[in-house]
């Protein structure tokens, strides 16, 4: 993840031109560029993130700050354009926010744990409220800041709110359990919060997987450190105020800047019980590894992923040709979930070639205002694209679609590159390209796909095209491969794109992909632990529990 900004010296950084000189193509390609006299840059927002909320206060912030300019260029100017600042913490402010998050905590026995279930909801139903006011600011500041398009930046709102009402209804049902026995021993069971959680979320997703973690945390009874962003965070300086007008000073603080420089502190401080990250396996070690006790901290990791699709000869090639499409150019493949690798059966690779490339050809590339497909990348630079498609050429593949524009760069714009054959030797056979780069690749056997699947670090979905009557029907080298697929992975697509949804299902991965589950239940439980109290006389623990903020009934 890049971020382009500068400190509060006056000068900008910005990435070098990329501009080709690719020949004028037959698809709708747009520049990245908007003029000063367009209604989108007239209204285009700033976002005031010099500022902090510690201890339950927000404060202006007099120290550096980071300018935080947009994929998106002035067509006057040639530059990108500034929509924001945000504050540079240090490793001292860090270290408040986190013992202010453990004074909130206070084992138990702040303010906010003792409170019941349904007083806690109370609570997040009125952040919602609050949240809601500001619906499209948010989403006009996620165009702007991370280039999704109208419908995506409204998407991720509202989907964000469906989860927290579908968190709300769920905690109500898990906590109002009736009592049982066994063995002649009566208990009421409950969930009961951990501690504090550091919440680290994603660039591409920064509203929706934050809140992902960070609503079940809280309505658990958790505390709660987030580390904003670097690049998608802006939208979260809009809610601060909300955060500290609902909860009690502590329970929630915000945290921004360089995570290299805030988070370790924060970890070797032994104050942290919940670790929620989304990122790489190598930064998500090395926070571990940080803390004094790693064995006593929950983790909750979503990871690197390199989502295999495997077409075999009896496929539907109109299916899987559109939902791969779908699969591997959503906001711009810049999802975990993305589809990263495609394997074809050699017999249909041709004809699948032609139907991909004519597919990719009619997806609109352009700026985010409006409904292109296609829109500038703001989580993984343009070169990192190009330097891909230029190793794929290097040993022998190239770019299908290059006549009509594929692998077309114009600054933070990045047209789809369908590259084929790619083989084990290229850098795209294991990389997460992160971006709009679709490497596919025939097989003759079974065994290419398997042994890819056996070798690779990584394991969270895979989508398998067949047809249907094969799928239910299964031969035994087809049973093979789907046992493979699931025993590698912790989702199989059947004649679909891999993807999160819908959010009552279990998001999960193997090996270096994730560790724990993200549902709207498994994400409670994850992040509360189960507490009950026991005894011989039903009568003593029913009063006894009547008593009790964490024991007592909805």
């Amino acid at each position: 993840m890049t971020l382009f900004c500068c400190y509060s010296t006056g000068h900008k950084v910005e990435p070098d031109d990329m501009r080709t000189t690719s020949s004028p193509t037959s698809m709708t390609i747009g520049k990245p560029e908007v003029s000063q006299d367009s209604e989108a840059f007239k209204t285009r927002p700033f976002v005031d993130g010099a500022k902090t909320l510690i201890g339950g206060q927000v404060k202006p912030w007099t120290g550096i700050f980071s300018e935080i300019y947009s994929p998106v260029y002035c067509t006057e100017t040639g530059e990108r354009i500034c929509i924001g600042k945000q504050a540079t913490m240090s490793p001292k402010e860090a270290m408040e926010a986190v013992h202010a998050a453990a004074k909130a905590w206070d084992l138990g026995r702040g303010e906010w744990p003792q409170k019941s279930l349904q007083e806690r909801i109370a609570v997040v139903e009125r952040l919602v409220g609050k949240l809601k006011e500001k619906r499209m600011e948010i989403a006009k500041v996620l165009q702007w800041e991370i280039c999704k398009n109208d419908a995506d930046s409204v998407k991720e709102f509202d989907r964000t709110m469906d989860f927290v009402s579908a968190l709300i209804e769920t905690a109500r049902k898990m906590n109002s359990g009736p009592a049982v026995c066994q063995e002649g021993i009566h208990a009421i069971l409950k969930r009961s919060p951990m501690g504090v959680m550091m919440n680290l979320g994603p660039s591409n997703y920064p509203f929706n997987e934050t809140y992902a973690t960070l609503i079940p945390a809280i309505l658990m009874g958790n505390s709660i450190v987030m580390k904003v962003p670097n690049t998608g965070g802006l939208a979260h300086f809009l809610t601060m105020e909300a955060y500290a007008e609902c909860f009690p000073p502590g329970v929630v603080n915000f945290i921004s800047g360089r995570g290299r420089d805030t988070m370790p502190p924060c970890m070797e401080s032994g104050l942290v019980d919940i670790f929620a990250f989304i990122g790489s396996s190598k930064a998500a070690d090395a926070l571990v590894k940080a803390h004094p006790q790693p064995h006593r901290l929950k983790n909750l990791l979503s990871l690197d992923a390199k989502n295999l699709a495997i077409v075999l000869p009896d496929a539907d090639l109109d299916v899987a040709v559109k939902e791969i499409v779908a699969g591997s150019t959503s906001f711009n493949g810049q999802r975990c979930t993305a589809i990263k690798l495609v394997m074809v059966h050699s017999s249909i690779a041709e004809t699948f070639n032609q139907k991909f490339c004519s597919a990719v050809a009619a997806l609109p590339c352009g700026l985010p205002f409006g409904k292109n497909h296609i829109t500038p990348l703001a989580c993984n630079p343009t070169s990192f694209m190009q330097s891909l498609t230029e190793d794929v050429k290097s040993k022998g593949a190239r770019v299908l679609n290059e006549a009509v524009g594929g692998g077309h760069c114009d600054r933070t714009l990045f047209v789809p590159a369908v590259v084929y054959p790619v083989t084990a030797e290229m850098q795209l056979w294991t990389a997460e390209q992160f971006g709009p780069v679709i490497p596919i690749a025939p097989f003759d056997h079974l065994e290419t796909p398997i042994e890819w699947l056996r070798k690779m670090p990584f394991g969270q979905q895979t989508a398998l095209f067949t047809s249907n009557q094969a799928a239910a029907a299964p031969s035994k080298e087809l049973s093979q491969l789907l046992d493979m697929c699931a025993l590698s992975t912790c989702r199989v697509n059947l004649n679909a794109q891999c993807q999160r949804g819908p959010d009552m299902f279990p998001f999960a991965g193997r090996r270096s992909s994730a560790m724990g589950t993200i549902s709207v239940e498994e994400v409670l439980r994850a992040v509360s632990v189960e507490t009950m109290v026991a005894s011989k006389n039903p009568e003593v623990m029913r009063r006894a529990c009547a008593s009790s903020n964490v024991f007592a009934t909805l």
